[in-house]
Formats: C-alpha cells, sequence, structure tokens
C-alpha cells in the first residue's frame, strides 16, 4: 500500500520465529520490554501465528474503532472456551448465544439491581473483616489469597445465591481449585512446544477440570430450577430474562457457559484490582491518608450503606489510577476486519492477531505527562478523569465487548476497601518488599502481604456489632498495641514500660532500636513494643516513654515510616496527642543541605505541636562526617538515659559492667544455617576487572536476579556481603577459635544474632557482624574493664576520652584494639554484643533491563588500602565480598528502586540527556546508555544525549572504552572525557569539560534537557559549582541576577526536576 511503512520486530530464529522472546513465566515483562525497545508498535512472528503489538493512545484510540477491528477470542481466551464455550467473556462477536446473554442480562446489571446486592456484597466483605481481625496484628496476610476468596464468594452468593463459604475452611471448595487449575493450563496451552502427546497428563488434568466446573454450575442451576426462588440475582434473571429482540429465553448450557464465566472474568480482575490498590496505597502513603480521611469523613464510625458507595471520589479516583498503572488485564486481542493501515502506514492483515498493549499505554507520557509510570490518584479525580482523551483509560475493554460486569466489581471494590480503611491500619509485612508479578489469566502481585491492626482500640468482638450495625461501647484507650512479627517484650525483666520505633531503609537505625532495647532492662526499662514506625500510623502509647530513631534520605521518610510520617503531618490541634512522651534521635547526610536531618525534625516538632511532651531532647548523626554509631551513643549517655531517670525515678544496674554480659556462647559442633529475610538469592554469572595493572582497581560482576525481581535503568541493587576473609581470620585467631568450630548464642535480651541455634563460628564472625566498625567510647569503657594491665588500661582511658578523634580518623576497630592490646581478656559474648549488625551496601546497577531483564552488573571500586590503625590492610567489606566472587556464586541481593527522578526520562524521542560522574560513578549511566542503544538498534529515533567522564588516563582506567565507542557510532550517547593525570588531556576534570562545551550545554538545557550526576560529594560540588559559573554568565548577558544566594535557590528548586544526582562518600 502506498504509505506503508515496515512494522519493526526483533531477530528471530528458524522455527519458533520470536517465541524466544517472551518469558514463559510473565510474558507480559517480555511485551513490555519489547515495546520499551522498540516503541508503539512492533510484530512478534510465533509459531503457526502473527502478533502485532501496540502500546500508544493515538494507535489504540484508533484500534478502538469496532468498525474495522473486532475483540476476537485468541490465546488463553480460545482455551478457556473449550471450559466455558460461548459465554460472554469468549464468544465470538457472530455467535447468537452471546447476543441472547448480553441483552438478557443487561438489565440484571443495571444501577438498580446492582444496589440490590448490596447487603450480601457487605456479608462477604464482613467475613473477611472479621477474619483478618481475628488474625490480630502480628499475622501476615496473603493478600491476593484473601481478596480472590472476597471475589469469588461475593460473585457466588449475588449471582447464583451459593456459598462457598472460603472464609471458613482452610481447603478450597473443589470447584474454585478445579477453575484455578483450569486457569493456570489455558494460560499454558498457547505457549506449549512439544507434541500433543507430551502433555497428556496436563490434558486429563485439564478436562477432568472443565468437568468439574460444569458439574457443580450444572447442580446449581437445576437446583435453582426445581426449587424457584424469588431472588433477583443474575441466575433468576438468566432463567426468567427474555431477549427482546429475538424473543428467545437462554439454555441451560448457555446459563451454565455464564454462571463459569462470571465466576471466571469477575473473581479474578476485581481480586487482582483489590491486591494492586492496597499496594499502592502501602507505598504512596499521602494517597493513603487521603483515601482513609475520606471514609472517616464521609462514613464514620457507624455502619456503611449503599448510598455512600457514590459519596466516595478519592476511593474512586483510587480504583481508576490502579486499573490505570496496574490493570489485572494487561492487553487484549483484536483482529482487522480486512487489510488495513494502522495510523496511515502500518499494514496490518486480517490473518494475524492485534495486541492491545494496555499496560503500557496507560503509561503514554503523551496523555498523561512525564510522571506517567507513577501512581498519583489525583489525575483520577472526576473532573480530570472526564477530561481524559478519548479511550485512554480501557481496563474495561472496549465498545460492544467492553465489560458488563463494571458496575457489580466497581461497588464490591469500593465496599470492600471501605470496610477495610474504616477499622483497619495496614502495614506492609515486608517493608522492603517490591512489586513482583503473577501471571495467569490476569496479573496479580506476587508474594505480597501486609499486616492489618484494628483502629480506634476495637476489639474483633466489637468490630463485629460495628459491622452489624449494632451500637458498640466505647473502646477504652489501648495503651499498647504489639504489631508485626518484630514485636518483642524483654522476657524475665520488671521494670516501666518502653516503647521503641524506628525508622530504616539499610538497617542502621534499626540497629540503634536494637540497641536501646537491649540496654532498657539494665536501666529500669522493659521493652513493650520494638517495632518500625508505620506500625504506629494512627496511635501512640501514653504513659511510657516512645522512643524514636529515624533515618531522612533525600527529605523523605525511610520506606517503613512514611504512614507514620503522613499521619502526625495530619494531625489537628494541640491536644491529639496528649499524654505521649517521647523523644527522637535522627540521622542523616549533610550532602542533601535543604533537607538535612528534615524527617526526625519534622517527626519532633510535630509530636510536641500535637501536645506530646519532649522528654530528652533531639539528637542527631550525619553519617557524612562521621559515624551514626558514635554520635548515637554520645546521645545515649549524656542525653537520653539521663532525662529518662530523672523522668522516671529509674536507676542503671550497675553490677553488669560489661555490656552484653547477658550474651552467653556456647561451642558445639552441629550445623545450620539461617537467612536474612529482605534480601533473597542472585548468582553471580561473570567477573571482569576493569582498569590496568597498577591503577585503582574497578570490577564489573554480572548477577543474576532472584525470579521475582525486575528493575529499571538507575535502581540500585542492595547486597549483603560478607566480612573479609582476611578480617575473620583475624578475630577467630584473637578468640583461639578452632575454623571447624561453631557457636550457639542465648540471650536474656533482644538480640540481631541468631539465638539458640548452632552455626560455624567464622559464619557469625563473618556474616552478622560489622568487624570494621570503629570502636565507641563505651566499647572501649568495656574494654578498660576487661584487662589488669595497668598501661593498656591508661592508654585505653585515653583513646576513650582526649584522643577518640584518633579512633574515628583511623577508623580503630574493637578488633583492632584487641589486638594491640592482648591483655584485655573480653568474651566472646561481649565482644559480638559491641559489634553492630552486618547492614546492607547499594549499588547503582550499571545495566538496563532491555539488555536483559533477569540480569543486572555492577561497577565497583576495590577498597583495599593500608589501615590507618596500623593493624594490617583496610579491606571494603562489600567491595572486597563481591570481589572474591567467582562465577557460580551465590549471593545475598534485592533490587531497591532510586529516587524517581534519577531514571531516563519518559519522553526519549523529545528530551535531550546529559549525564557527569567520574570513576565508579559511571554506573548508573552505563545502564541508561545501553538502553538508549538498544532503543536506537529497535529503530527508534532518541533526543540526544551526552555523558561527561573523568577518569585518570586513557586505556588506563577508563571504564567500558570499546562499550561507549561502539555506542557513540550508533548515536546512542556522545562522550567527552576528562584525564586528571594526563598533560597532554583537553580536559582534566568533569567541571573543566562542562565549562568547555559551555554552548553546546546551554544549548541542550534551553531544549528541555535533563541531567544527572553520580559520584563523589567531590564531583557533585565540583559539577554544580560548574553549572552555577554558566548560569551566572548566562543571567549576566540577559541582564538577570546573577547573585549567590538567587543562583543557589535556582539550582536547589530545580533539582529532581531538571537535574537529579546520586552522590556518596
Amino acid at each position: 500500500m502506498s504509505g506503508e511503512v515496515p512494522i519493526p520486530e526483533p531477530p528471530g530464529l528458524p522455527l519458533i520465529g520470536h517465541l524466544a522472546e517472551l518469558d514463559r513465566e510473565l510474558p507480559i515483562r517480555s511485551f513490555i520490554s519489547l515495546a520499551d525497545k522498540y516503541g508503539e508498535i512492533y510484530r512478534l512472528r510465533l509459531p503457526g501465528r502473527s502478533l502485532v503489538v501496540c502500546s500508544s493512545h493515538r494507535l489504540i484510540d484508533e484500534l478502538c474503532d469496532e468498525k474495522r477491528f473486532l475483540k476476537v477470542p485468541k490465546g488463553a481466551l480460545h482455551e478457556i472456551r473449550q471450559g466455558v464455550h460461548d459465554g460472554l467473556f469468549t464468544a465470538r462477536l457472530e455467535e447468537p448465544n452471546w447476543g441472547i446473554a448480553h441483552r438478557v442480562l443487561m438489565p440484571a446489571f443495571g444501577p438498580v439491581s446492582i444496589r440490590g446486592m448490596f447487603d450480601e456484597m457487605h456479608d462477604i466483605s464482613s467475613q473477611l473483616a472479621m477474619k483478618w481481625a481475628r488474625y490480630g496484628p502480628h499475622h501476615p496476610i496473603e493478600v491476593p489469597d484473601d481478596f480472590t476468596r472476597l471475589a469469588l464468594d461475593t460473585l457466588a452468593l449475588c449471582s447464583m445465591g451459593y456459598r462457598f463459604n472460603s472464609y471458613y475452611t482452610s481447603e478450597l471448595h473443589p470447584f474454585v481449585a478445579a477453575m484455578g487449575d483450569f486457569l493456570t493450563e489455558s494460560g499454558n496451552r498457547p505457549n506449549r512446544t512439544m507434541p500433543s502427546w507430551f502433555y497428556r497428563k496436563e490434558d486429563a488434568k485439564y478436562w477432568q477440570d472443565i468437568e468439574t466446573l460444569r458439574t457443580t454450575a450444572d447442580e446449581v442451576l437445576q437446583e435453582r430450577k426445581n426449587h424457584p426462588s424469588d431472588r433477583k440475582d443474575l441466575l433468576t434473571a438468566m432463567l426468567k430474562g427474555v431477549d427482546p429482540k429475538t424473543g428467545q429465553h437462554m439454555s441451560d448450557s448457555s446459563i451454565t457457559d455464564n454462571l463459569i464465566t462470571f465466576l471466571i472474568a469477575g473473581h479474578e480482575t476485581t481480586s487482582g484490582l483489590l491486591s494492586f490498590a492496597f499496594y499502592e496505597l502501602l507505598k504512596h502513603p499521602e494517597a493513603y491518608r487521603k483515601a482513609q480521611q475520606e471514609v472517616d469523613m464521609v462514613i464514620g464510625k457507624g455502619p456503611i450503606t449503599v448510598e455512600h458507595m457514590s459519596k466516595l471520589p478519592y476511593i474512586a479516583a483510587v480504583l481508576r489510577e490502579t486499573l490505570r498503572v496496574d490493570s489485572p488485564i494487561s492487553q487484549y486481542a483484536l483482529t482487522a476486519k480486512e487489510e488495513t493501515l494502522l495510523a496511515g502506514k502500518y499494514l496490518i492483515r486480517p490473518d494475524e492477531t492485534i495486541g492491545v498493549l494496555i499496560k503500557k499505554a496507560h503509561c503514554d507520557p503523551a496523555v498523561f505527562g512525564a510522571d506517567a509510570e507513577q501512581f498519583k490518584p489525583e489525575r483520577m479525580l472526576d473532573e480530570p478523569f472526564n477530561k481524559l482523551p478519548k479511550n485512554a483509560w480501557k481496563p474495561f475493554g472496549n465498545g460492544l465487548r467492553g465489560c458488563i460486569g463494571r458496575p457489580f466489581a466497581w461497588q464490591e471494590a469500593t465496599l470492600a476497601m471501605a470496610i477495610l480503611l474504616q477499622n483497619f491500619n495496614f502495614v506492609l509485612d515486608d517493608p522492603g518488599y517490591s512489586l513482583a508479578l503473577k501471571q495467569t489469566l490476569t496479573l496479580k502481585p506476587r508474594g505480597f502481604r501486609m499486616r492489618a491492626s484494628l483502629r480506634d482500640g476495637l476489639t474483633a468482638s466489637q468490630l463485629e456489632n460495628r459491622l452489624a450495625g449494632k451500637e458498640i461501647s466505647p473502646a477504652s484507650p489501648q495503651g499498647i498495641v504489639r504489631n508485626g512479627s518484630n514485636s518483642a517484650t524483654t522476657n524475665g525483666h520488671s521494670g516501666k514500660p518502653m516503647t521503641v520505633l524506628y525508622g530504616s531503609n539499610s538497617g542502621t537505625c534499626e540497629s540503634l532500636a536494637q540497641r536501646i532495647a537491649s540496654e532498657a532492662s539494665h536501666r529500669g526499662f522493659r521493652i513493650s513494643r520494638l517495632d518500625h514506625l508505620d506500625t504506629a500510623n494512627g496511635s501512640l502509647p501514653k504513659g511510657e516513654p516512645v522512643v524514636i530513631i529515624t533515618a531522612s534520605y533525600e527529605g523523605q521518610p525511610p520506606d517503613n515510616a512514611a504512614h507514620f510520617v503522613s499521619w502526625i503531618e495530619s494531625l489537628k490541634g494541640e491536644t491529639a496527642l496528649e499524654g505521649v512522651q517521647y523523644t527522637v534521635f535522627g540521622v542523616g547526610h549533610r550532602e542533601w543541605a535543604q533537607t538535612f536531618h528534615r524527617i526526625p525534625k519534622l517527626i519532633d516538632s510535630k509530636l510536641s505541636e500535637a501536645g506530646a511532651t519532649r522528654i530528652a531532647d533531639l539528637g542527631l548523626a550525619d553519617v557524612g562526617s562521621g559515624d551514626a554509631f558514635v554520635d548515637f551513643e554520645s546521645w545515649e549517655d549524656g542525653v537520653f538515659w539521663p532525662a529518662l531517670a530523672k523522668q522516671y525515678g529509674t536507676s542503671s544496674d550497675e553490677s553488669d559492667v560489661l555490656q552484653g554480659a547477658s550474651l552467653k556462647v556456647t561451642v558445639t559442633s552441629p550445623r545450620s544455617s539461617t537467612l536474612r529475610q529482605d534480601v533473597m538469592d542472585g548468582l553471580v554469572v561473570s567477573t571482569r576487572t576493569l582498569t590496568a595493572e597498577g591503577e585503582p582497581v574497578k570490577k564489573h560482576i554480572e548477577i543474576t536476579l532472584p525470579s521475582d525481581q525486575t528493575y529499571r535503568a538507575g535502581d540500585y541493587l542492595a547486597v549483603l556481603p560478607i566480612n573479609p576473609k582476611p578480617v575473620v581470620e583475624r578475630a577467630m585467631r584473637r578468640f583461639h577459635l578452632p575454623w571447624d568450630s561453631h557457636v550457639t548464642i542465648s540471650s536474656d535480651e533482644i538480640s540481631y544474632l541468631p539465638t539458640n541455634t548452632s552455626l560455624p563460628a567464622h559464619n557469625i564472625l563473618g556474616a552478622y557482624v560489622e568487624l570494621s566498625q570503629p570502636a565507641t567510647k563505651r566499647n572501649i569503657a568495656g574494654l578498660v574493664e576487661a584487662t589488669k594491665d595497668q598501661d593498656a588500661k591508661e592508654a585505653l582511658k585515653k583513646l576513650a576520652s582526649e584522643s577518640y578523634e584518633e579512633v574515628l580518623a583511623k577508623r580503630i576497630s574493637v578488633l583492632d584494639l584487641l589486638e594491640k592490646y592482648p591483655s584485655v581478656d573480653l568474651p566472646l559474648g561481649v565482644f559480638l554484643s559491641m559489634l553492630p549488625p552486618m547492614r546492607v551496601r547499594q549499588y547503582s546497577i550499571s545495566s538496563s533491563p532491555l539488555w536483559n531483564p533477569s540480569h543486572v552488573t555492577l561497577t565497583f571500586s576495590l577498597l583495599e588500602a593500608p589501615s590507618k590503625s596500623g593493624q594490617g590492610m583496610h579491606l571494603g567489606v562489600a567491595s572486597t565480598y563481591m570481589a572474591s566472587l567467582q562465577p557460580g556464586d551465590t549471593l545475598h541481593v534485592a533490587v531497591r528502586p532510586s529516587h524517581a527522578a534519577f531514571h531516563l526520562p519518559q519522553d526519549v524521542e523529545n528530551t535531550p540527556v546529559i549525564c557527569v560522574a567520574a570513576g565508579a560513578g559511571i554506573a548508573p549511566f552505563r545502564g541508561f546508555v545501553q538502553e538508549r542503544a538498544a532503543m536506537i538498534a529497535a529503530g527508534r529515533k532518541l533526543a540526544p544525549a551526552t555523558l561527561f567522564f573523568g577518569c585518570r588516563r586513557p586505556g588506563r582506567d577508563d571504564l567500558y572504552a570499546e562499550e561507549l565507542a561502539e555506542w557513540e557510532k550508533e548515536g546512542a550517547i556522545r562522550v567527552v572525557r576528562a584525564y586528571s593525570r594526563d598533560p597532554g588531556a583537553k580536559y582534566r576534570y568533569v567541571q573543566d569539560a562542562l565549562l568547555g562545551e559551555e554552548e553546546a550545554v546551554l544549548e541542550a538545557w534551553r531544549t528541555g534537557v535533563k541531567m544527572f550526576i553520580c559520584g563523589s560529594r567531590a564531583v557533585g560540588d565540583s559539577v554544580r559549582a560548574a553549572v552555577m559559573r554558566i548560569a551566572r554568565e548566562e543571567a549576566r548577558r540577559e541582564g538577570k541576577d546573577d547573585s549567590d544566594e538567587h543562583l543557589s535557590e535556582w539550582w536547589e528548586g530545580l533539582r529532581n526536576t531538571r537535574y537529579a544526582s546520586d552522590v556518596f562518600d
């Protein structure tokens, strides 16, 4: 045809075509990755068929023209037809039963009919709420499973008066189990590659499941026919309804088909919607707070009625936005009625399938802006929602074949959210959980668990009365609510109760909280609760000290403190927290000058403003200039414990001078192992050294991710390291431990160490504690008490006082001191208790998922230098560990998302990019360039990008020079280098290169460039100075304000909009 443009497609293989491009377990990941690479349209040639995938609004808007394109049951839907034939979901448009059923059932899904189902929907939602209430706040809830039970039971009751009673049995009803297996196999069958005889066992089970489904549905139908009912449900509508067009009734077979269809289609989508909605709310505390506040304002604490359903616009916006970014139906299939040109240039034949990739189209920046992938319910409030372009939001399908059950699902989901938010507060069971997907017929979160605690001090019995619309007596204030699996009570100790709450991403603040908890019993207190801050969302105990220890990340709260912060920010009045007694300790990094310690200071001030009493002054630590553990210990000893002793009249137990004396260690021989929960196994694929001999070592490592993990270019990989073997050997020698010795740890206190289980001593010393952590003053005081040598005592006393700065400057560890002063007789248990737990380290990922969605690469500098303490070599814990790994080794990792701004712009075709890095700071930008190269190789035309990269010498530490040269030829990047040790170099440092390329930088800035900076603090400061200098000269040329104050304010105002930085020490 005239004007035809070829549809891009990946390179194929003989016989199987593009089948190898698809992830069999999670095909949607492949479809999205291919859309990222090839753009709005691409073709896949699969055995026996051709598939054209479209993912932009402009193409899908055209595909919604039912005069040219029609929905067809292909792929998994074709297999589902084997069980439900020409039911509404799987029928072909020309099949008469579809038209009859559609016309008969339309009135049954009208507003009046749906309102009439409210009471039965409320019945099932109440069962779910009571189940969670009786679980208690410690129990991890399998969210998708319980919402699947909700959707199935609601549909069965409302559609045909049948009760599965899923919340009252541990085993699923045979119908439910058969349906799950049937759907899974229906999804697998289209992707078979072996002869049919190879799948005989699967086929037998498939047909057996179909028989179970149809037999059960037939029994329900016959029961209703034999015992007529006046119920106004869907089964009655199908039995009694008459098609206004043909005058026909639905046949028994068609009724059976559609009973099963309702349960299949409705339970999958609604359960997925609710699961994703709660995930998004838990990841977006401000949205969570607004949704819950709306429920409180509109409904209050009384019964929920059908009239409330239309008065919750923010809940509606949450559901719409969830369906936009996390639609359970990720794509649907169409065919062209005849050969046609799509967008006037892409030839579509009637014999090929068109995949409408709505999961990608719903994030089209042309419609939803640069933040299209972010969850923002405000964009889906009634007014902006009604202004969306036609066909921009298609989670319920299109036109005649759109979802007939949409009003049913909407009321069911709104009611469930209202009941749950009215009566519970929720937290993620694992605050570090990142969304993983499970794909069957639809998408659902994989491994998503949360915990639920009743609000307003309710008991389960009181909730039961509230849900039934009965009066309940006011709940008495609950002094202490122990939330979560980490809740702990110090057993065997009397004392005044104390609550310790922490906000922590990397583990530092959690470790500090554990220190408070472990020392409490020696100070006259007992720990009533130790948990993360989000478990206190909505309530704080009164009459006892509440200790809050939290970090601040670029002015934002840690993942497990965001809901708590959102709550206290929303508090009104000066008496809201009257009776709460608190203190706050904060950890931050001074690099983020505008937001330094923002969160701990905010919590401290907001609690005070709400009427809480500060019992000890705010303590602060700067990890950018000192050691958090040292600053914390100084605050503990100088401020915190003295203030509590004065306030509560407690005294310290001086009989136990050595901290950790209650930690007992027994050497044994059995073997076992334990693993940290928030990281999973990754596998090393390859490693290589990037620098020439004699240069500071920088390495590259490729790792296979755990199967549930996904990432974006620019994200981090958290690595849980092991102490360097030479350091572990030093500790083993110092405590005279044979290499094959095992230890069993027991403790009366809260401990981060594995207790009451036998582990190899080198495992404990290598994997569980930070052996290289600088000694604190309290640590050194403990060493003083453990030696009788007067010279050693005096030397150690001096180190703990006037010479302590030397300890910090030289990073002198407890192990260093034990080796230097052999007369110190320190028990192993006391030594272990002095050390903080091993913490994860984050590294920028240096690859793109468009290269390989299941593999990541890291680029890191190996830290290895003579120790300033004089005790051997100083070895970087994580870098030494990773440098020791070989292909085939396993390590513990987790993907951590970077700041939302630290990713390539959505509109890559029109937004230029500048990246500035030095040394290993190139890591995220290698991923960016790799991603751009993949897009260009797929035929996309991108806006220009420039990398300013600093290193020492050409050919020595010019990282990835060959790759970058190839990518530069392809047009993915322009590289401007600065060589600090090459006298003939044009530029010495990256800031020199920026100034030397001033005109190009200015031109890019004027066209909307997004700038990224990664490297040391010195690099960040130098880049800032260079940009400010360019901006000052431009301001002078234009006669604008060029003062330092104005330019600084301008630069900070652009953070995370026009530029994003990732600066490290």
